[in-house]
């Protein structure tokens, strides 16, 4: 079968919300003629278009609480949840001392060219988390629209993957997707060859040079108690 196919050439498992009728329906609206351009973007939020200091709470099965940043989440999340680790999402549906990052300024010109009706933002973050970020986004001129804002709840590159396949079903033909992990931006890539379509599949990065203020202030702090924030001339 078509979804048999796409699952070997792919190496992943679609998840059951992707039924075998979406995909053959996404296999026959990308092979078909005289269709006209139907262009989306669809960008990751943290690290992409946004930094923040949201946190997510696990609790592991011994007991033992802890932390994670987004970064951190989304490599190992897969593999924790597996260890059976317990996530609380709660910070993490808020934008926290949020920042603009590497592809908010290609987002805003995209956003001029084409309109933000057909951008998308697809994030890791559960759903509760989309006003936060809807609200982040219009203060700083991006006017992505709230239902176009989907929190996966799901770090896997597999959930993310499955969201564009929908996508194409639904007859977009023309795809942007940027995302700041490798995993995610590779399954997307793989999945979006294996359908008839014109796509662009882009890795955002966080520049080393951005964060290392940051970072070494952050150390500071630790060592010496003088808060990060604090500027001396």
């Amino acid at each position: 079968t078509i979804k048999e196919d796409l699952q070997k050439a792919l190496g992943i498992n679609f998840s059951k919300s992707i039924e075998a009728r979406k995909l053959n329906n996404a296999i026959n609206l990308s092979r078909s003629t005289n269709k006209p351009t139907k262009g989306i973007t669809v960008l990751d939020f943290d690290d992409t278009l946004a930094t923040s200091k949201s946190l997510i709470r696990f609790t592991k099965p011994d007991g033992t609480t802890g932390t994670l940043n987004a970064e951190q989440y989304a490599s190992t999340y897969q593999e924790l949840t597996d260890l059976g680790y317990k996530w609380d999402f709660s910070e993490f549906n808020k934008v926290v001392g949020g920042k603009v990052a590497p592809l908010f300024n290609k987002a805003m010109k995209l956003q001029g060219k084409f309109g933000p009706e057909n951008m998308f933002v697809l994030t890791a973050r559960p759903m509760e988390a989309a006003p936060a970020i809807f609200a982040f986004l219009q203060a700083n001129g991006l006017n992505i629209p709230l239902k176009n804002i989907t929190g996966l709840a799901n770090s896997t590159a597999e959930a993310k993957a499955n969201w564009v396949a929908e996508k194409v079903s639904d007859g977009f033909n023309d795809f942007y997707f940027a995302d700041d992990a490798l995993q995610n931006v590779k399954a997307v890539k793989n999945m979006l060859n294996q359908f008839d379509v014109k796509s662009k599949v882009q890795q955002a990065r966080v520049k080393f040079s951005n964060s290392m203020n940051e970072n070494f202030n952050d150390i500071l702090e630790n060592v010496t108690g003088i808060e990060s924030e604090k500027r001396f001339s």
